[in-house]
């Protein structure tokens, strides 16, 4: 499967069923945790359960606008791109995201026994118990995994979006800089 191919099937099947209820941090690094969900191409009935997190930070050096840095994404294994060609494959499709680093870790990849509809219920479940405000519950395609996670990642740097400018605007303020 191309970049395009992946790109779209991502777009068509990715749905953030738990959204990270706590916002990015504006002026310093954020962990977004994530459980990634899919239905097993191996074992049939099963659920893929990847775990993980996005850490989002501003770039050492000045990027221009519009250019991100993905890294830890494994576009490499088994896919037709890598990610230095993400950018500009975003770039000719008019795909914006802010300039900032994304560095993916993933901590465990492991199978749920069951559906995916239930491996949603336990998984919400738990993270409602845990009351963990931080990460995100997201399913998608199993092959396109890299586009999910960086789709549910995005949506969460812009959710945050209207606050950061906020706080930007009241810490100029408090600085007394004109």
């Amino acid at each position: 499967m191309d970049i395009q191919e992946n790109w779209e099937k991502a777009l068509k099947f990715t749905e953030i069923v738990r959204p990270r209820v706590q916002p990015l941090h504006t002026f310093s690094v954020t962990h977004v945790p994530y459980v990634f969900l899919s239905e097993s191409s191996v074992n049939p009935g099963d659920t893929v359960v990847r775990k993980g997190e996005v850490v989002v930070e501003k770039p050492a050096i000045v990027l221009p606008f519009n250019l991100p840095q993905f890294e830890g994404f494994e576009f490499e294994d088994g896919a037709n791109f890598s990610e230095e060609s993400l950018n500009t494959f975003f770039l000719m499709r008019g795909v914006s995201f802010p300039s900032f680093k994304y560095n993916n870790k993933t901590s465990s990849i492991e199978v749920f026994e069951g559906g995916l509809s239930k491996a949603i219920r336990d998984y919400s479940a738990i993270l409602s118990k845990a009351e963990d405000v931080h990460s995100g519950l997201v399913i998608g395609p199993e092959d396109s995994w890299q586009f999910s996670v960086i789709i549910f990642a995005c949506s969460q740097v812009s959710r945050s979006a209207q606050n950061d400018i906020q706080r930007l605007l009241d810490d100029h303020k408090r600085r007394g800089e004109p």
